[in-house]
């Protein structure tokens, strides 16, 4: 992996199991339910100009970041309670790219979106955690991707994003010497 993937995917890419088992969705309900805390006390007490550094040559500023976990995580339970009230719903995709220009993300304080990601992973985790066998194989259709994907698939493909977005964060601290 070169330097810029290692930027862009410092977890590397969300690799689905051959089998997801139990234990599986257990660790990833975990990590969806810890994230907005984790977030929290990565970027609560960064500066302004800290929060408007990107993490990448060409990527989002922290802020930007911290704001996309809460629009794409708002898109995400409002997939999973499709599925689980649905017949194989055909899930409505957004440009997550134009999302992190508008106004909101650029002048909202980030004090916004933690508390939202608080009150939302607190539902989703309760949520997850009482998610029958039945329902954690239904399934939604995705058209960018053109195939069906689980909900059993989709809380890892979350953990991950969680873990992935939160690694921008904390790798870029990390080179910047903000520990």
């Amino acid at each position: 992996m070169d330097s810029m993937e290692k930027l862009r995917f410092p977890i590397g890419d969300y690799k689905k199991p051959s089998k997801i088992t139990a234990q599986d969705i257990s660790k990833w309900i975990a990590d969806i339910a810890s994230f907005p805390t984790k977030l929290a006390k990565e970027v609560n007490h960064l500066t302004e100009d800290q929060l408007n550094t990107r993490y990448r040559p060409e990527g989002w500023t922290i802020k930007q970041v911290i704001h996309h976990c809460a629009d794409s995580h708002i898109n995400s339970i409002v997939r999973f309670k499709l599925t689980l009230t649905e017949n194989k719903p055909v899930i409505k995709p957004y440009f997550e790219d134009r999302w992190a220009e508008l106004k909101d993300v650029e002048h909202a304080p980030i004090d916004a979106s933690i508390k939202l990601l608080e009150g939302l992973h607190q539902r989703w985790s309760i949520l997850l955690k009482h998610l029958t066998e039945t329902e954690l194989k239904k399934t939604f259709v995705h058209p960018e991707h053109g195939r069906e994907f689980s909900i059993e698939e989709n809380i890892g493909v979350y953990a991950w994003h969680c873990n992935h977005h939160l690694a921008h964060i904390t790798s870029l601290k990390k080179r910047k010497g903000w520990d």
